[in-house]
């Protein structure tokens, strides 16, 4: 007989801090890559109320990272509170270090490392269409549609939200 248990998957709305320190990231790393294919980016991005801090190393491109935090946070729809397009931003960026660069640098005899920005973690299977597990395919459908109906109008809600779904398994199997 297999036994019953149960597993919980989150996600988190795109206003979310953890998603609004991610788009920020991600917004800079497009605005080095637009200028400079082969720029090496290493950024981290914290923000909590009336705060942004983004800090780590670059080398290849200086892209303007008060403008991308606050275009970020702008696009997510943030003009005020929390994490307004208004908040300080602290920037710490340094150019990235000669050791990391020579880990990550591809050579006529050595093929290109990952540095030290590889911690992946994931598994698909076939409890949905997406090969995701079903607790956080759902998870991420219930975010997506509070999203969709956000941007369709509705003022009632705001962009940051979590949702957090637990599914029964017997097994290996959700039930």
């Amino acid at each position: 007989m297999n036994e019953r248990h149960w597993f919980t998957s989150e996600s988190v709305a795109e206003g979310h801090p953890d998603k609004v320190a991610d788009r920020i990231s991600d917004e800079i790393l497009d605005a080095c890559l637009a200028t400079n294919p082969e720029a090496r980016v290493a950024i981290e991005t914290l923000v909590t109320d009336g705060l942004c801090v983004i800090a780590g190393e670059v080398r290849g491109a200086s892209p303007d990272y008060e403008a991308c935090a606050r275009r970020a946070i702008r696009d997510i729809g943030y003009r005020s509170g929390r994490f307004s397009d208004q908040v300080p931003v602290q920037v710490h960026v340094h150019e990235q270090s000669k050791e990391i660069a020579l880990g990550v640098d591809a050579t006529e005899h050595k093929e290109e490392g990952a540095g030290d920005q590889g911690v992946i973690f994931g598994f698909a299977c076939d409890e949905t269409p997406e090969l995701m597990p079903a607790p956080l395919h759902y998870a991420h459908r219930i975010v997506e549609a509070i999203a969709k109906e956000r941007h369709a109008g509705d003022d009632r809600l705001g962009p940051d939200g979590k949702s957090q779904v637990t599914v029964e398994y017997e097994g290996a199997r959700p039930v």
